[in-house]
């Protein structure tokens, strides 16, 4: 059992400051673990929750913000630039944490990006009534360190962020955690299972890609290819070639555009270049985010169509702020892991002829060009390996509709309870709730049997399985990293 194997792992030595604690790096101490938590003290009455999360050393308090049944935080923690070396510098990184109470399990959820300061509530932390914490990922602002040494973005340093705050709170909270992320952080909770497969008693990954092999993509092709009905297809093609044909006066309403709205493209390298990677993510973006029954809003021919509606479909799927310096700023982070370590799609899209002048552009073209970047084929291979031969309480939800699952995390013959699901007809939004009813109560039921919550009648027959909490409109709206580009 993965709980026992825990028995093995010794909380890590924190990492404390000296002198300044803000982003900018300062030296960096080796600070005794806390002290072991009191029976009296685990069942959260002898301190409150607060003072005991702000106790850990390198933790501190931006806010706190109320929410009915529970409390919510949002915390700076002090973390290592290099996890190697952690006497070479320390950033802050920004936690939140969703409190319900310490006798339940613990969800650790991120979104491979920026965290959201409003209270939320990932799937799994619905399904098993249970606390949440939430991480950004380093590098994207204001968890950056500054100066920025890219070289400390990987993925190992990443997952290792995602232990040292687990190792922490885990003093706090002793029930069961599992792990879980959409897309980029579906990869981000693989890579942390790769990295630390003590630490968490499952995974729940959500759309997930897994790019192994970087310069072979023909599965994306396929899928494009087969995806829909040939009439969406034809819809979406004919509109996207007609961006293209009509490139000089489209790119004339682009130059008002920008000049509107400020928009510059040095980043990209010229307005040409930015313009035509907004419609070449077109197809994809449709199905990335939209489901078949809303081909009905694609021009039915665009040659007969206004410059008007072929602008206003591009902008409204793909988004012309897009590759504007503008747009690309925040996820300079993404571009570059994408161009080093994670992979990133080059589709043919051979309905284009000759009409596009740079095809698919590489995440290179996206990063500052004082930033530099080597990509490492043998990363993806590692992790990929290790899924196929070490998979224990994973689970891999994608979108049947969804490009991503294209290239998708399979264990292997050396798994252990895992499995890999597809929501009919689901989009890079596909979650548990959505797959068919035995995948679904199948899927809820290992959730909760990991989580150590599974009431007796599901240990009796997991077809009875279903979320402990209540849904709430609020706390539970679906985070879908709708932004647009090619991002996972």
């Amino acid at each position: 059992m993965r709980k026992a194997l825990r028995g093995f792992l010794s909380f890590a030595v924190l990492v404390g400051t000296v002198g300044a604690t803000g982003a900018s790096a300062g030296a960096a101490t080796a600070a005794e673990p806390a002290g072991p938590v009191s029976r009296a003290a685990d069942d959260g009455t002898a301190t409150d929750i607060k003072d005991r999360i702000l106790a850990i050393p390198g933790m501190s308090l931006i806010e706190e913000k109320p929410y009915a049944g529970y409390r919510y935080f949002v915390l700076d923690y002090t973390q290592p630039v290099d996890h190697r070396r952690p006497w070479k510098g320390t950033f802050q990184q920004r936690v939140t944490l969703l409190h319900k109470d310490t006798s339940r399990p613990t969800v650790f959820y991120t979104s491979g990006y920026n965290v959201s300061t409003n209270p939320s509530r990932s799937e799994p932390t619905r399904i098993v009534d249970g606390n949440q914490v939430s991480l950004e990922y380093r590098f994207f602002t204001p968890s950056r360190p500054a100066p920025a040494d890219w070289s400390k973005l990987d993925i190992w340093q990443a997952a290792s962020d995602q232990h040292r705050v687990f190792t922490a709170l885990k003093q706090i909270y002793t029930k069961n955690w599992l792990t879980t992320g959409g897309s980029k952080g579906g990869m981000t909770a693989t890579y942390f299972e790769r990295f630390y497969p003590r630490d968490m008693d499952g995974v729940v990954s959500y759309v997930a890609p897994n790019d192994v092999v970087n310069k072979e993509d023909s599965a994306y092709d396929r899928f494009l290819e087969n995806v829909g009905t040939k009439e969406c297809r034809d819809r979406l093609n004919g509109v996207q070639r007609e961006a293209l044909v009509r490139r000089e006066p489209l790119e004339k309403k682009y130059e008002e555009y920008a000049a509107t709205n400020g928009y510059t493209f040095d980043i990209a390298g010229s307005l040409d270049r930015a313009y035509e990677a907004v419609v070449m993510d077109y197809v994809w973006a449709f199905w990335q985010y939209s489901l078949l029954s809303d081909c009905d809003t694609i021009p039915a021919d665009a040659a007969s169509a206004s410059d008007q509606e072929i602008w206003d479909s591009i902008d409204s799927i793909s988004g012309f702020s897009a590759y504007a310096d503008q747009g690309l700023e925040r996820y300079t982070p993404y571009y570059y892991q994408a161009g080093t370590q994670l992979g990133s799609p080059d589709i043919k899209q051979p309905w284009l002829g000759n009409l596009s002048r740079y095809g698919y552009q590489p995440p290179r073209n996206f990063v500052p060009r004082s930033i530099p970047m080597k990509f490492q084929p043998s990363v993806m291979r590692d992790v990929d390996k290790w899924v196929k031969r070490h998979a224990n309480q994973m689970l891999y939800v994608y979108g049947e509709n969804d490009p991503w699952g294209s290239e998708r995390f399979r264990p292997g013959a050396g798994s252990r309870d895992s499995y890999v699901m597809t929501v009919p007809g689901g989009n890079h939004g596909a979650n548990v709730a959505g797959l068919g009813e035995a995948d679904r109560a199948k899927a809820t039921a290992a959730i909760l049997r990991w989580a150590g919550v599974a009431p007796a009648a599901v240990q009796d027959d997991p077809a009875k399985a279903k979320p402990l909490a209540k849904f709430d409109a609020r706390l539970d709206r679906q985070d879908v990293m709708n932004e647009r580009e090619l991002r996972p």
